[in-house]
Formats: C-alpha cells, structure tokens, sequence
C-alpha cells in the first residue's frame, strides 16, 4: 500500500502536466477533479478501519468541498498580486480556517450536500477574470520531477495523518489541497499567475467529479461494502464527462468578448 500511496499522486500529476501541456489549463485543472487523492485515502481508510468508518469519512470530504473551492479562488486570487509564498500560505491558512469551522458542525448528509453544492455553484463567479498565455515556457524536467516528488510527499503525510484523527478529521484531511498546492504554485512559477488562475478555475469545475464520488460512497458503502468504490468511480467518471461543457462557457462575457477581441487583432 505505502507503494501505492507513493505512485498514484506522482503519476496523475504526470498525467496533468502533459494535458496541460497539449490542451492547456483548463483541461489539465479539469482532470485534477477526479478523486486520485481521496480514493485512494478513503479505499485505505475501509481496509484499515472498515467500511462504516470510510463512510463518515466520505461524508466528511463531501463538506469539505467548500474548503477546497475557498483554497483554490483564494490562491487564484492572490497569485495574481504576489509569488507563490505568500499565496500559498495565505490559501492553506483559508482552507485550515474553513476545515475547523466545518469540523465543528455536526456531521450531515444534508448539510454536507448543501456546503458542496453551495461552493461548486459560487466557484465561477469568484475566480479573477484573466486570458492565460498558453504559447508559454514548457515545465522543465526538473520542475516536473520536484513537482511529483512533492506530490508524492504530501499523499503519505495526509494518509499517516488521516488514519489517527477520527473519521471526521479523516474526510476533511482526504481533502487537504495536496494536488491544488502543488499545482498552483509549480504552475505560477513557470505559466504566470493567469495560467495559474485557469488551471484553478477548471480544477473547481472538475470537482463535481469529486462531489460525486464521496456522495456515492456516503450512501452505499454501509449497503454494497467495498463495491460502492467501483460504482462511485464510475459515476465520478461520468460526472466528469457531463462537466466537459462547462469548461467552454466564460465566467465574464465582457471579458471573454474582449479577449476574443485581442486575438483577432
């Protein structure tokens, strides 16, 4: 399993960064959207500590969908006034902030739906409104390494954690920003902080995959044990396909205009 930890994140950031690199952020940030981190954590979590605690888990990571859309437009957002220190920082420090504060609710089916959705839903409207440069500098081979190696770093430190907190603090660390940060900040020190603020935009669309998935594994781990990861993988698979639209719609009409505007200058 401790090889499995380290290899699945490092390989989807592989993945991510040459889908990037072809099609630019959007689908690259799309595709961060599929549950790689917090299967894998959840799987790990019914195996070690069984299926009902996984379930409380799941239900957990489906709430803390609105600390992961509040890190992500945060570090969009500040990216775009400073590097990547302090927007890292000042993100991370958003995403603890909402953790607690969703920790300290008790734990509900209804109210998890309610804080995902109410995220997911807010999310394009909050994001900058930027024209990412997609001619620029590839990621060199070494950033891609450093890029995995840390990714790979931060799986393990999340799922030491996540078995010894409680199946609260379990769900809400499954969905500690371990793709997001690393990301972010390795894709604003070589795109810029537009690049950055697309990629962090389409992840946000992307995450009704994820919403789904935990939302499956909520309701039909008790009843089909582990079964319930094959359906919730798939149903996260076809929930990012229904997603595929939203990409193409611009968040600013005004914006949009004006950049297609540009380009035909």
């Amino acid at each position: 399993m401790l090889i499995l930890k380290l290899l699945v994140i490092p390989g989807f950031l592989l993945l991510i960064s040459l889908a990037g690199k072809r099609w630019g952020p959007s689908v690259a940030g799309w595709l961060s959207g599929l549950p790689v981190v917090v299967g894998p954590i959840l799987f790990f979590l019914a195996i070690e500590q069984g299926e009902a605690f996984a379930a409380q888990s799941a239900m957990a990571a489906l709430s803390a969908m609105f600390a992961m859309i509040a890190f992500c437009v945060t570090y969009a957002q500040v990216a775009q006034r400073t590097g990547w220190p302090l927007a890292l920082t000042i993100s991370l420090l958003v995403w603890a902030t909402v953790a607690v504060l969703l920790s300290l609710i008790p734990p509900s089916l209804p109210l998890s739906v309610i804080a995902a959705a109410t995220a997911l839903l807010a999310a394009p409207h909050l994001f900058p409104s930027v024209q990412p440069i997609l001619s620029g500098p590839a990621p060199k081979s070494d950033k891609l390494l450093l890029r995995m190696i840390a990714g790979a770093l931060l799986t393990l430190a999340v799922t030491l954690l996540a078995s010894t907190v409680g199946d609260r603090w379990s769900g809400l660390l499954a969905v500690f920003p371990v793709l997001g940060s690393v990301m972010a900040v390795f894709s604003q020190q070589t795109r810029g902080p537009a690049f950055t603020a697309a990629l962090l935009r389409a992840t946000a669309t992307g995450m009704y995959s994820f919403s789904a998935f935990c939302l499956v594994l909520t309701l039909a781990l008790p009843a089909l044990g582990m079964n319930a990861f094959a359906l919730g993988v798939a149903v996260s698979v076809a929930m990012l396909g229904v997603t595929k639209r939203l990409l193409a719609r611009p968040v600013d009409p005004v914006a949009a205009d004006a950049g297609r505007t540009a380009i035909k200058r």
